[in-house]
């Protein structure tokens, strides 16, 4: 483990309860979540605490994806602000080519169809991927069901999640 991740590690287990769960709060919008993660600490390290993490995420349905939804920005927009969680989100969509025009507005067009068709926001963990897979995966998802979709929303809610949360301690 590397030393920032193990100091970071430490914060988290001796710092106060409001510090640490400010620590974790920018992976996802979901308070229950932050609240039980800071309530298990100690943890022996960032491993156990990752597997604990990904086990709370289990729990997770469509009221708590959708608080979530509340806080993540259109794939292909910008996030706003300069908060922890705004720099997440634009790291993770920075491979969405924001200057070829085609494919900003094909992705506003899908955004505006799938928010139509499901009634929230579109939801795909963009870290990894280009601006044109992106754009797949929004038109292969427009043809599942709502409780499909609903269960791919939330596994894509809980890669981001985890994957900020590793992003938090790999400081």
């Amino acid at each position: 483990m590397a030393l920032a991740a193990k100091n970071t590690l430490i914060e988290f287990n001796d710092g106060s309860e409001n510090e640490a769960l400010n620590l974790i709060a920018p992976c996802v919008a979901i308070p229950a979540w932050t609240e039980k993660l800071v309530a298990a600490r100690p943890y022996l390290n960032v491993h156990v605490l990752q597997h604990y993490a990904s086990q709370l995420t289990l729990d997770w349905g469509g009221e708590e994806l959708n608080h979530a939804l509340a806080a993540h920005p259109r794939i292909g927009e910008k996030a706003q602000g300069d908060g922890k969680e705004a720099l997440f989100s634009k790291g993770e969509q920075s491979a969405v080519d924001t200057q070829n025009s085609a494919l900003t507005l094909a992705l506003a067009q899908g955004n505006a169809e799938y928010e139509e068709r499901f009634g929230r926001v579109f939801l795909i963990r963009a870290k990894g991927r280009s601006g044109e897979d992106i754009l797949t995966e929004l038109h292969r998802r427009l043809n599942n069901s709502p409780a499909q979709e609903e269960t791919e929303a939330l596994e894509q809610l809980r890669q981001i999640t985890l994957l900020r949360l590793e992003g938090v301690f790999a400081q």
